[in-house]
């Protein structure tokens, strides 16, 4: 399910339930269902591409809320201990590359990958009042191989680079959740290029878009841009509808 901005609720075939870039109850996308925290139902664990405020979002309350750990696999997990953001315990560090069970074995498999953004934490100091900036560790997109075996990359915020075509070939994803909008992230084109001539998936959900006036792509201009031979199926659902595959 996409709830708008890169805000998603993936509930895999065995029940486990993952939350990624949570920005929801400030989200303008957000359908009004899901702005209470509550609504989402059970949470089991969540995914922080980078700490910009329309991704970190509602992560530590939501894991307080769940008592669900935040993983995070570009450093940025110190950070929101340090500052108080949510307890050790809520927090799961991993890195580039490397991969990570949080339900054992037979779980899904996450894979923190490369994105090509950048990651300040904005935080409004409790004691002072004032804004402040932190280090907010690396951007990053994750693969999620679910029990079936289905794969999801979900990109997180990326201008295009190269190794996207790396990444394909090695994880080969069934689906992505690709960034269009422009401006902090790909647009239709960069992204059609991504998707077409780079990761080929079997399926892409365009995310990031028309949320604030710089996110001016659509997914029209995307799936122009792919073009009409283009092997990849584009699904383009509302905010809070649920897409099965």
């Amino acid at each position: 399910m996409w709830l708008g901005q890169a805000a998603t609720r993936i509930t895999t075939p065995g029940g486990k339930v993952i939350v990624i870039d949570p920005w929801l109850t400030n989200n303008p996308k957000t359908p009004a269902g899901f702005k209470q925290l509550q609504a989402l139902g059970k949470v089991d664990v969540i995914l922080v591409t980078h700490a910009h405020g329309d991704h970190l979002g509602d992560a530590p309350a939501l894991a307080q809320l769940n008592n669900a750990p935040i993983y995070n696999g570009g450093g940025m997990g110190q950070a929101i201990v340090s500052l108080g953001m949510v307890p050790a315990a809520l927090t799961q560090r991993f890195g580039k590359t490397g991969t990570v069970m949080p339900f054992g074995q037979t779980g899904p498999k996450i894979t923190a990958v490369h994105a090509e953004h950048s990651s300040e934490l904005a935080f409004k100091n409790p004691t002072t009042g004032k804004d402040e900036t932190h280090y907010g560790g690396e951007p990053v997109g994750y693969i999620i191989e679910l029990e079936n075996g289905f794969r999801i990359w979900h990109m997180g915020d990326t201008g295009l680079f190269g190794d996207m075509r790396l990444i394909g070939d090695l994880y080969k994803p069934d689906l992505v959740l690709i960034p269009i909008g422009g401006h902090f992230t790909m647009g239709p084109q960069d992204a059609a290029i991504a998707v077409r001539d780079m990761i080929r998936p079997r399926f892409a959900i365009p995310i990031h878009y028309q949320t604030t006036p710089q996110l001016r792509g659509t997914p029209a201009e995307f799936t122009a841009a792919l073009g009409a031979g283009a092997a990849t199926r584009v699904i383009v659902p509302q905010p809070g509808e649920k897409v099965d595959f």
